[in-house]
């Protein structure tokens, strides 16, 4: 297999060949192929647990595939989002942004060792030699850094935040802001997003659409925000019944040519089902008869030779309903009074505000800024640093909370729920995750090996099962699809009693909400 592929007058970056990939028994590809050319800008789509985030891990070799081939076009500089790298928490932001840089610091050194032991007549390779740093310089921005840092920092909300804070004083998703603005920054030829969106707000949202959209580099980025992929894609892979499939166009194209091919290979589905079961009929009642033995004899060897459809993989359509108290009929039902909250320091400036029964309120505000830690604060998982909030005595407050983080991640999703509530049986526990949408192979697999999706649905199952009149909810539809992301904002709509949200998702939350507090104006 070669490296470069013409195809028109693109050459082939990526050309990925007959791979196959599974965990166990769960088979994620079977010979699954696709080619990526220059300036392509990608989206990769699929259910929860489909293989995405395994399958940009393969491309990067943090993922050794069973079998296939992976080639990347000679000299390509790839760049993969590890929102989880190891970085120098002793910088500050913006030192951190200039390792970007360093190729060029250390042409500047190499420079400027010439001009120190430059003799006062320069030979010709000397003076090549200095011409050719000072082009390569100029060509990549050296003299413009700074400026470009700022302008990228800025772009995602680092400037707020301020550009000498350091790393190790950072939350976590203000640390995934500055490894997405280095990653940025180093301009590869080929970029590798998985969720960049989930730690961004809306308008930095919208200036990361406008950077991508204009990128001459090829990229491919997993989302489950789909107006971004619709704005930033001119092809979706889709992987779908263990194989990946390359659509051109953007996303609302893609869905579009998808639903009639899925509808289209259900019905092939269901017709070869029915002449499968035709010839088995046929060869249960002629087998034993000395006169049709023969007859049955070949339909068994044809249907062995038959190319048999992969059953369509559905996960089961979520229908989770939140377990809701009475009502509170209080008026006052939260108070909260000059309340600072943070760690070691205030991360917020004092915060005021009431709620009385039936309320539903949205915290927006920078990421990073201190809405889970304010939420963190108010269900008494951290303490306040100072000032008061008091929930009337008979709240009873659900949960949810955004970080995908397990006491242990080796327990599966039954034995997780079963932790929450002892008295629920095995065979309930099971229904109960199914009404998440999570599909009956992955119950008893450990959570780790689940896909971000699917440990948000574990998440939502244990909402859901939790009797209450008050819910604080962190940002509950990263990694969500979008059936789920729909049943969940029902539920809220239709919750008789308090809501406090924190969302980056307008469209999740502005037709069903009362209030928003913004946290970048101080209260």
């Amino acid at each position: 297999m070669t490296s470069q592929i013409k195809d028109g007058f693109n050459m082939a970056c990526l050309e990925v060949g007959n791979l196959n990939h599974s965990f166990g028994d769960k088979i994620l590809y079977k010979n699954a192929e696709f080619k990526i050319f220059k300036g392509e800008h990608v989206g990769l789509v699929g259910q929860n647990g489909t293989g995405k985030s395994t399958l940009l891990k393969s491309l990067t070799g943090e993922i050794t595939p069973d079998s296939g081939s992976i080639v990347w076009d000679n000299n390509m500089r790839v760049g993969y989002l590890d929102q989880h790298a190891e970085i120098n928490k002793n910088f500050s932001i913006f030192e951190y942004l200039k390792t970007a840089f360093d190729y060029l610091f250390q042409i500047e050194i190499k420079l400027n060792k010439i001009y120190e032991n430059i003799d006062t007549n320069m030979d010709n390779i000397t003076s090549e030699k200095i011409s050719d740093y000072q082009n390569l310089l100029v060509n990549c921005g050296f003299y413009e850094i700074e400026s470009n840092i700022l302008k990228v920092s800025n772009g995602i909300g680092l400037v707020a935040i301020g550009m000498q804070n350091l790393i190790k004083n950072l939350s976590g998703g203000q640390r995934a802001k500055v490894i997405l603005a280095k990653l940025l920054l180093e301009n590869p030829d080929f970029l590798l997003l998985d969720e960049p969106t989930n730690f961004l707000d809306a308008e930095h949202i919208e200036w990361l659409i406008e950077y991508l959209k204009n990128l001459d580099s090829a990229f491919i980025i997993i989302s489950h925000d789909f107006n971004f992929l619709d704005k930033i894609t001119t092809r979706i892979l889709d992987i779908e019944f263990q194989t990946i499939t390359k659509y051109t166009g953007n996303f609302e194209k893609f869905l579009k040519i998808k639903n009639i091919k899925k509808e289209s290979y259900v019905s092939e589905y269901k017709a070869q089902q029915k002449e499968i079961k035709k010839h088995e009929d046929y060869i249960s009642k002629n087998r034993a008869r000395a006169s049709t033995a023969k007859s049955a004899q070949s339909r068994v060897k044809m249907l062995d030779k038959m190319n048999k459809l992969e059953p369509p993989q559905m996960a089961p359509k979520p229908r989770f309903k939140l377990k809701s108290l009475a009502c509170v009929s209080q008026i006052k039902i939260l108070k909260v009074q000059n309340l600072q909250v943070g760690y070691n320091k205030p991360v917020l400036p004092k915060i005021n505000f009431e709620m009385k029964s039936g309320d539903k309120i949205v915290i927006t505000g920078f990421n990073g800024i201190g809405k889970s830690t304010l939420l963190k604060t108010l269900i008494g998982k951290i303490p306040a640093i100072s000032g008061s909030f008091e929930f009337y005595e008979y709240i009873k407050i659900g949960y949810f909370e955004q970080d995908l983080n397990w006491k242990d991640p080796k327990l599966t999703p039954i034995e997780i729920v079963a932790q929450y509530f002892p008295r629920m049986a095995t065979q309930e526990i099971r229904k109960q995750l199914a009404q998440c949408s999570i599909m009956a192979k992955h119950v008893s697999q450990p959570i780790e090996n689940l896909s971000g999706g699917e440990q948000s649905k574990v998440k939502i199952c244990i909402l859901a099962n939790t009797p209450a009149n008050f819910l604080i909810i962190d940002e509950p539809t990263n990694h969500l699809d979008k059936e789920s992301k729909e049943v969940l904002k029902t539920q809220f709509e239709n919750w008789k009693n308090s809501i406090i949200l924190v969302s980056h998702e307008e469209d999740f939350y502005k037709n069903w909400t009362d209030k928003i507090i913004n946290l970048n104006i101080s209260s």
